[in-house]
């Protein structure tokens, strides 16, 4: 009689047995294989005007690489202190040289970058202003009435600010009196400034202005590139930078993504 029990018993408690296993080994495994599975991330830090082209690149390289791309936007200035105040990003993609080189400087970038792109600027009006736009830039600002604001990005933080106040002076218009001038904390900032009225007219990256957000509410003229120096923008890789980071940077240099700058109003680096 015993043996019965015990014979009919011990499959009982072998099959519990395995099913506790189970529920362990699903326990174990579930979130190493979700973490195995989470996509790749890179974090890197990039100017305000390349804010529309990044959102193509970014999502065309998740497309084909599974890797997300963190963009930090921001004036190169701006950014380059953060970096040096210990922002954690593998890249940074400047609107210039200048920002670039400082960090090289200080030993926080595994060499002294590349130039990806070649900048443009763009004279800008609301939509609905009567201010002379297609007779340049000279035309516009003597045209502005005393209240008036007119709009650049801060030149001790952007690129872009610097290369604005050079064509103001190029264009025979010189310093903006206090009284017209508004600066943007970054590129971005500054055409915003012009987009909702605020300011009623500005200079600002012509990649940012072909954008269908931005260019519904604006009448924009590409400035002649004799105005300003040119804008070459370099990107550089960060000390401590992965193999994704390196992966990634090696593409923005490749052809499909440099038709996708030239799309955006860039010209390719000299």
């Amino acid at each position: 009689m015993w043996k019965a029990v015990e014979a009919g018993f011990k499959p009982l408690w072998r099959s519990g047995l395995l099913a506790v296993l189970a529920v362990l080994a699903v326990s174990w495994f579930v979130p190493w294989a979700a973490q195995a599975q989470s996509p790749t991330r890179i974090k890197i830090a990039a100017a305000s005007n390349l804010k529309f082209v990044m959102a193509d690149l970014t999502s065309q390289y998740r497309q084909q690489t599974g890797v997300q791309v963190d963009v930090n936007l921001g004036a190169s200035g701006n950014l380059a202190r953060q970096i040096l105040q210990g922002l954690p990003v593998e890249q940074f993609i400047s609107a210039d040289e200048v920002w670039v080189a400082e960090l090289a400087k200080t030993g926080h970038t595994v060499d002294t970058g590349q130039r990806y792109a070649t900048g443009r600027l763009a004279l800008i009006v609301p939509k609905n202003s009567a201010l002379p736009l297609a007779q340049g830039l000279a035309a516009v600002v003597r045209s502005m009435k005393p209240g008036d604001k007119f709009a650049i990005a801060n030149p001790a933080l952007a690129p872009y600010g610097v290369a604005a106040v050079e064509a103001l002076q190029r264009a025979g218009v010189g310093p903006l009196p206090a009284k017209h001038k508004v600066l943007g904390d970054n590129i971005g900032q500054a055409t915003q400034f012009v987009a909702t009225g605020a300011a009623q007219a500005g200079i600002t990256a012509l990649a940012l202005v072909q954008a269908p957000e931005i260019a519904s509410n604006l009448q924009v003229y590409a400035l002649p590139t004799d105005l300003h120096f040119p804008l070459h923008q370099r990107m550089v890789l960060l000390k401590g930078a992965g193999a994704a980071a390196a992966d990634w940077h090696r593409f923005l240099l490749s052809p499909p993504a440099q038709a996708v700058f030239v799309r955006h109003g860039y010209a390719l680096p000299q």
